[in-house]
């Protein structure tokens, strides 16, 4: 059974269009890695959590913000390793600057028998939809069209 997890993306409109937050991980294995790592800030739903609500504890977890208002449905995706994950988008805003995120543990060098902590994340951005696309997951691309998709709401024929 794939493992399952559950994100929300932030959105904004700013003066030169939509903005929405993306998060890169943190860890010794992303440091200088950059186009097609950021993300949606996302995490593996509890069973039986509801998956709205496993959105909003991985938000506050991986960047210590939070999101209030309507939530945006915005379906799943499959990642490249099989992982499930189900997105919401909603109208926020956020300062990276004051990001907080959860640690991790991890020995480091591997093979060195020492342990070191590491942010989840480390870093969150701002990105129009444009460089979103470039920085994103490429499976989480799909999100993004999906949030753009919706708010241009219906066009008239």
């Amino acid at each position: 059974m794939p493992r399952v997890s559950a994100g929300l993306l932030l959105y904004r409109l700013a003066p030169g269009g939509l903005e929405v937050l993306l998060v890169h991980p943190g860890g010794p294995f992303f440091a200088r890695k950059d186009l097609g790592v950021w993300s949606i800030p996302k995490g593996e739903a509890e069973p039986g959590e509801e998956l709205l609500a496993a959105a909003r504890r991985e938000l506050a977890e991986e960047t210590g913000f939070a999101a209030e208002g309507t939530p945006l449905p915005l379906g799943e995706i499959r990642q490249a390793g099989g992982k499930l994950v189900h997105a919401f988008a909603m109208r926020g805003d956020a300062d990276p600057g004051r990001l907080r995120s959860n640690e991790f543990d991890l020995e480091w060098p591997k093979g060195s028998g020492r342990r070191s902590s590491f942010p989840e994340v480390d870093r969150a951005e701002w990105f129009d939809l444009e460089e979103a696309r470039r920085r994103v997951n490429p499976a989480q691309i799909a999100f993004l069209e999906r949030l753009a998709a919706a708010l241009e709401g219906p066009r008239e024929a």
